[in-house]
């Protein structure tokens, strides 16, 4: 509990799901410790077990870090016996969390954040705590082109993973079951959700339905677009994804979505909830170019290749 201009704020808690990255895991701790209420907020650490024998070291490593005096108001650790997968963690981890305190902030073992990050996420979870139609808020933002001509913050349809907050009357409405909540999508829906067909969001819904892929971030964004819901998203991003270089479960060696951290405290938030339409069309743009021309595509899957050979 903390004071605020005699306001009584509930901070969020914190949910943060590590593996067996250990040197990703001390940098997303290190940046997260740092923000400006980090002494105030509590911490839960899912800790997945290894998948195999490979992977035994590399997640006890990462335990010897969770367990280290980071600066937070209280560290839970819950580590798995077993390995539970991404998608598994995440849909319990989060589940158990809200339903005790009504709102959470989810970070994965990849994430560095602003140190104005958490006071974001939580103006924004008590700005927003009762419209219904405010189901996510987002702590990354794409390296759209001419960012400022966006104001501070803004609202965008697309659900994001890379750091999120959301409020337990939102999560209460995830559907798990992709088949339930993808029965009656039409053509028009399938555009609309793959933002005019910019970005491959219904692919993962296919390779989803074929088993190629366990997410539970598409299902969680068609969730939110079946409800007709919204995400807010700062101009500038909180939160900068250190995982795209090929060491995650679901990431790949990619520069194209490296940002700049925000350097100061988000004071605007808009109050007509609707999409804003110069945003959609900067990210929708970003979505159609950001691999490039097809020089440019060779170049980083040559890049790729030899960064993994």
């Amino acid at each position: 509990m903390k004071f605020r201009n005699d306001v009584i704020l509930m901070l969020a808690p914190i949910v943060l799901f590590v593996y067996n990255r250990p040197k990703h895991t001390r940098r997303t701790l290190a940046a997260l410790e740092k923000n400006i209420l980090a002494k105030d907020s509590l911490l839960f650490i899912v800790s997945d077990g290894p998948k195999n024998a490979d992977a035994v070291e590399a997640v006890n490593q990462v335990r010897s870090i969770i367990r280290e005096p980071w600066e937070f108001k209280h560290i839970t650790i819950l580590e798995r016996t077993r390995n539970w997968g991404l998608a598994e963690n995440v849909i319990d981890g989060v589940t158990k969390v809200i339903q005790e305190h009504e709102q959470v902030i989810v970070f994965e073992d990849d994430l560095e954040t602003s140190p104005y990050a958490l006071t974001y996420f939580n103006d924004a979870l008590m700005r927003y705590a009762q419209e219904e139609r405010v189901m996510e808020i987002s702590g990354y933002m794409y390296p759209v082109q001419h960012p400022k001509r966006l104001p501070k913050t803004f609202f965008f349809r697309v659900a994001n993973s890379w750091g999120w907050a959301t409020w337990k009357r939102a999560w209460d409405k995830f559907n798990p079951d992709i088949h339930e909540l993808t029965k009656d999508f039409k053509r028009k829906d399938i555009r609309n959700f793959s933002v005019d067909g910019t970005e491959n969001f219904w692919k993962q819904v296919k390779e989803y339905r074929a088993g190629k892929i366990n997410s539970w971030a598409i299902r969680w964004y068609l969730s939110i677009f079946k409800e007709q819901g919204l995400v807010l998203y700062p101009r500038e991003s909180m939160v900068q994804n250190i995982g795209t270089d090929g060491s995650g479960t679901h990431s790949d060696v990619d520069d194209v979505y490296r940002v700049e951290l925000a350097q100061s405290k988000v004071k605007y938030f808009p109050t007509d909830i609707v999409e804003n339409k110069k945003a959609y069309e900067a990210i929708k743009y970003f979505y159609a170019h950001r691999k490039g021309n097809l020089l440019e595509r060779g170049l980083r899957f040559i890049i790729k290749k030899l960064r993994r050979s």
